[in-house]
């Protein structure tokens, strides 16, 4: 009987990205910038707000990112940021979210009067 053979089958599967891919004029001149579909419409929607072009935000983001990142993860990084300088307790409250102590509804048992028992 002769030996077994190993046989190998190849199996490759595509992932198909969710990153939207759009040029832009930024810096010296056209590029383009791969980011999910929702952080395009955070990002458009902070060009809207502020009253600027997606080249001035992106030029903007460039300015002020610390490190060697790329252009991609400084736009992200600056839209994070835009939006976490928004935030406060309130808008949290109103959108249902929790305090930032855990509790529902911003509701600190330590500072509400529900600890030990009273």
């Amino acid at each position: 009987m002769p030996p077994s053979r190993l046989v190998t089958t190849r199996v490759t599967s595509r992932v198909t990205s969710r990153l939207v891919n759009r040029n832009i004029v930024a810096g010296g001149g056209r590029t383009s910038m791969r980011l999910e579909p929702e952080l395009w419409d955070a990002v458009l929607e902070i060009c809207r707000r502020e009253g600027i072009s997606l080249g001035d935000l992106v030029r903007g983001a460039e300015q002020i990112r610390t490190g060697p990142s790329g252009r991609t993860s400084a736009v992200r990084v600056f839209a994070m940021n835009y939006f976490r300088a928004a935030a406060t307790e309130a808008g949290h409250l109103a959108a249902g979210h929790r305090g930032l102590g855990g509790e529902p509804n911003g509701v600190n048992p330590a500072t509400s009067g529900a600890r030990n028992g009273a």
